[in-house]
């Protein structure tokens, strides 16, 4: 996603504060829980940025349905250095071989526990904090179908 526009301090807030939503609780705020949560004055300033965030490809909406934001880029916090370079290649096929059994795993299950579904969120993160985002967006709409599973 090199083209991807970074978000606004505000609008990165948005963002941390849906994906540490759906990290808690499997699936997304509504507008009025965002509004609350980053304390916004309207629905529609939540909206405002939410159609922005969309239009730079860090978040994406499934239909019209509610509930149904999916966060597709969190750009890494820039008062936050992270020196991946540590990271040997050999570990980094380990990393999202792991993550790749976990959801053959998951998905082989017919029920999966909220726990389970929030632990793959984890993984999918660590892949995106190692600056694998290409392996991590494979899995996000693996992870927005596992949401079914969850009982």
């Amino acid at each position: 996603m090199a083209n991807v526009v970074r978000p606004t301090k505000k609008q990165r807030e948005l963002l941390v504060f849906i994906a540490d939503f759906i990290a808690e609780h499997g699936y997304s705020p509504s507008y009025r829980e965002v509004m609350n949560g980053c304390n916004y004055n309207s629905v529609a300033t939540v909206a405002l940025h939410i159609r922005s965030l969309i239009a730079r490809g860090h978040l994406a909406k499934r239909g019209r349905s509610a509930r149904s934001l999916e966060v597709i880029d969190l750009p890494p916090d820039p008062g936050i250095d992270i020196d991946v370079s540590d990271v040997t290649e050999s570990q980094e096929k380990w990393l999202v071989q792991l993550v790749g059994k976990r959801f053959i795993e998951a998905e082989a299950q017919d029920t999966l526990t909220q726990r389970g579904l929030d632990e793959l969120y984890v993984l999918v993160g660590a892949l995106r904090v190692l600056e694998l985002n290409e392996a991590a967006n494979a899995y996000i709409p693996r992870l927005g179908d596992l949401k079914s599973k969850v009982r």
